[in-house]
């Protein structure tokens, strides 16, 4: 399995694909799930871009961290050296939730490395003043018992109630329950980074690269009003909604997600 040794820790990545348009793009997932979030992105995509897909540090196949807080900045910086360690911008940077923020402070800060940004379920604030005396005391739960006792109130915050009802989809959705019930007791220090970090609104209009949006219209974590500040911020962007999704679409709803996709990486306003 190949992993990224950097100065303090080692990224767990996956790299497929032939990359026959000779560009990249790159998967960055959201808090509490793993590169494995993007595999039906991955297999669209893969005949024709090469798809690197890694797990941010403290999470996934990643080393574990040490940090009380694996905060945003730390985390792009682990996202310039994947970039620039293995050769591979300027990237299709996608991030979902997590992932979105720090897609848009790697296409705000170093401009050179992203070719087109899709944030998926994102925010570009804070973490929402009332969410956070919650959030804080699931955290504290985790830390002491392990996620596994918590998995019944995170799923209809990361799951969406079509995802959590469809009978066709109890497969998927078994596997990640189960998922989430096998986390660490050490996510509260991600989970940390997600609840402290600062606002990234004032550096929206330095991020130049074409820009898809995309939420789910079943997304509580992280609703449409928050996407549709980022396409306020971002200039030129697009919004779109997914239909039936939470805020893990791209598990929920694949196929519409991986359209969305394809269609912005194709189109003629794709190219930085």
């Amino acid at each position: 399995m190949p992993y990224l040794r950097l100065d303090d820790t080692e990224l767990f990545y996956t790299d497929t694909g032939a990359a026959a348009s000779g560009e990249t793009v790159v998967f960055s997932h959201g808090l509490l799930m793993s590169h494995r979030m993007f595999a039906a992105q991955v297999e669209a995509l893969r005949e024709r871009y090469r798809c690197v897909a890694y797990d941010h540090r403290g999470q996934g196949l990643s080393a574990p961290s040490e940090l009380r807080c694996i905060d945003m900045g730390t985390l792009t910086g682990d996202a310039v050296a994947l970039i620039e360690k293995l050769e591979l911008g300027p990237v299709h940077f996608i991030g979902l939730s997590m992932g979105g923020f720090v897609g848009m402070r790697l296409a705000a800060r170093r401009r050179k490395l992203v070719r087109s940004l899709v944030l998926l379920e994102t925010s570009a604030g804070p973490e929402l003043e009332a969410n956070l005396p919650k959030y804080r005391a699931m955290s504290l739960v985790a830390k002491s018992l392990g996620p596994g006792v918590l998995v019944g109130r995170l799923a209809p915050i990361m799951l969406g109630r079509s995802f959590l009802a469809d009978p066709a989809k109890r497969s998927v959705r078994e596997e990640w329950l189960g998922h989430f019930r096998a986390l660490p007791k050490s996510i509260w220090r991600a989970v940390n980074g997600v609840l402290e970090r600062e606002s990234v609104v004032p550096e929206l209009g330095r991020i130049r690269c074409p820009t898809l949006i995309l939420v789910g219209d079943e997304d509580v974590a992280t609703p449409r009003e928050q996407s549709e500040r980022i396409q306020r911020g971002i200039r030129g962007s697009k919004l779109v909604v997914i239909p039936r999704a939470g805020h893990s679409s791209t598990i929920e709803e694949p196929q519409a997600v991986s359209r969305e996709i394809s269609a912005f990486l194709q189109g003629p306003d794709s190219r930085a």
